[in-house]
């Protein structure tokens, strides 16, 4: 939040601060269980909560400051940052925050630092406390303010996922584009505060504070402006229970970045202990799968940590490896770049082709199958799959980009109109230290951070066919309807749920571009 402040303001500011407040005769109510909250009526009341101390679980935030350095900065800056973090846990709070903003943030460019609104909101999701949470969910109008986290880590998780009304964090300095690595100074983020309140005349209404003991932020902020102040203790948050995915405000179907674990302090150290192992299984993983035939690779890449189950009912099976049958079009979601290369080895064949939207020519480059990128022209790419067929059996990912969480999008009906029978095939891929997609990063090291977990994991589940539309649909109407059902038929059976998202929804939100790639 950036608001323009005037030295008069400044100085009628520490005025009231330091001079009027002494001779004030309101004084805020102190009480230290805030879940007496969830008995009151809170629907006329603003409450202003202190984000680290008072709504998240985890009383550090070492988390968070590695999840910018790795996502926005590199391994680099994340190693830099982890090898200091036993000198800034012998500093004072408020420095070792200050060196952990410097090593994070110093030297990224502002206008590509999305790792707010793409990366955090997940692992800040997962670490809400359920109790007080439902706290704020109670009140009238919610403000959020944060004496540690700059403005641009904790705007977009408040605002769109919890629905906070205003959010106030410190603010970055910024120089030439880029983030100098330092936040304004407090006086500057108590001045913003003072301004934020005036203008949405809190003193006219009941105000309640929350936050902890440990924060100096309810010295002057929370004391001047609530009526009643209530205190969180470490005591209080080991037993708060963590917010459940079904009671987000809004569900978290979309986040980008690599790391698929929360970075906390251990966790880090097996991240970089595991670092070098995992480049050289990778690398021998990769070699596996592109230079040796399918029947002696499957189990030495299952002797390397490469899992693969596979469902399909015996029926199914017979049909699929009958010799005598002609090329299938087989229609699954999309997890990652390699779920056309699981489908070929649970079918046991390389003859098999996959079509793209768009993929980086590195991952054209290695892909031991035959890859053919469509255009966006719905004929020329119908004719294209069509011919695709005709030599062989053809998977097509209908979804046109991944998603990472149980959520199915919206199926593009062009795959009905090739074939007149469908094979639907449910996959899942479960990521454990790294995910293998990403939005804004560079596509060409999916594959490799996918073969980095410890145990790449796929299951491939073949359902029952279903009948397309390539000669029966006049009206342009049941294309629709057999998508929808392909959809329903897939998400059924990994208990997923089908939304009516896009692949242009989910890089506007991530990346704020239409989904279109580098070839790099």
């Amino acid at each position: 939040m950036s608001v323009k402040i005037s030295i008069f303001q400044s100085l009628m500011f520490l005025f009231n601060r330091f001079i009027l407040r002494r001779y004030r005769s309101h004084k805020p109510k102190y009480q230290k269980c805030p879940s007496s909250l969830l008995q009151t009526d809170l629907s006329s009341h603003t409450l202003i909560f202190n984000l680290e101390g008072a709504l998240l679980k985890s009383n550090s935030l070492f988390p968070y400051f590695m999840l910018v350095a790795f996502e926005a900065g590199g391994v680099m800056r994340s190693f830099l940052l982890y090898i200091l973090y036993p000198f800034i846990s012998l500093m004072s709070h408020e420095m070792g925050v200050n060196v952990m903003v410097f090593v994070s943030f110093f030297g990224i460019k502002k206008d590509g630092f999305r790792a707010g609104r793409a990366v955090l909101p997940k692992y800040f999701l997962e670490d809400v406390g359920l109790e007080m949470f439902k706290v704020l969910r109670k009140g009238g109008k919610r403000i959020g303010v944060s004496d540690d986290l700059p403005q641009v880590m904790i705007e977009g998780f408040l605002k769109d996922y919890l629905e906070i009304e205003v959010v106030v964090g410190r603010e970055m300095k910024v120089v030439g584009g880029y983030y100098m690595g330092v936040m304004e100074d407090k006086t500057k983020h108590d001045l913003v505060f003072d301004e934020l309140v005036r203008k949405e005349r809190l003193n006219t209404g009941h105000v309640i504070g929350i936050t902890s003991f440990n924060t100096s932020l309810h010295r002057y902020l929370f004391s001047q402006f609530c009526q009643e102040i209530y205190f969180v203790k470490k005591s209080d948050k080991r037993n708060w229970q963590t917010l459940p995915k079904n009671q987000y405000p809004k569900p978290l179907i979309f986040h980008d970045g690599r790391l698929a674990i929360k970075p906390t302090l251990m966790n880090t150290l097996v991240l970089f202990m595991w670092g070098p192992f995992a480049i050289a299984a990778a690398a021998a993983r990769l070699f596996v799968s592109l230079c040796i035939p399918y029947t002696f690779s499957i189990p030495i890449l299952c002797f390397f940590g490469c899992r693969l189950t596979l469902e399909i009912d015996e029926v199914s099976s017979q049909k699929l490896n009958s010799s005598q049958r002609k090329g299938y079009l087989f229609a699954c979601n999309h997890r990652t770049l390699l779920d056309p290369l699981y489908i070929g080895f649970a079918l046991k064949t390389k003859n098999i082709t996959t079509v793209t939207y768009s993929l980086s020519r590195v991952s054209e480059l290695l892909a031991p199958i035959k890859t053919v990128r469509l255009t966006r022209d719905r004929v020329s790419d119908g004719k294209a799959m069509k011919k695709l067929l005709s030599e062989g059996d053809l998977v097509v990912c209908p979804e046109g980009t991944t998603c990472r969480e149980p959520h199915l999008l919206r199926f593009s009906p062009l795959f009905t109109e090739i074939s007149d029978v469908i094979v639907p095939v449910a996959v899942t891929s479960p990521a454990t230290f790294f995910y293998g997609t990403t939005a804004s990063g560079l596509k060409a090291f999916d594959p490799l951070f996918f073969l980095m977990d410890p145990y790449p994991t796929y299951t491939v589940q073949f359902l029952d066919s279903v009948s397309g539309v390539s000669c029966q649909d006049p009206d342009g109407k049941l294309k629709f309807e057999v998508a929808n059902h392909v959809q329903s038929v897939i998400g059924k059976a990994l208990d997923f749920e089908c939304t009516n998202l896009t692949r242009k929804d989910k890089y506007l939100i991530l990346a704020g571009n239409n989904g279109v790639v580098k070839k790099n």
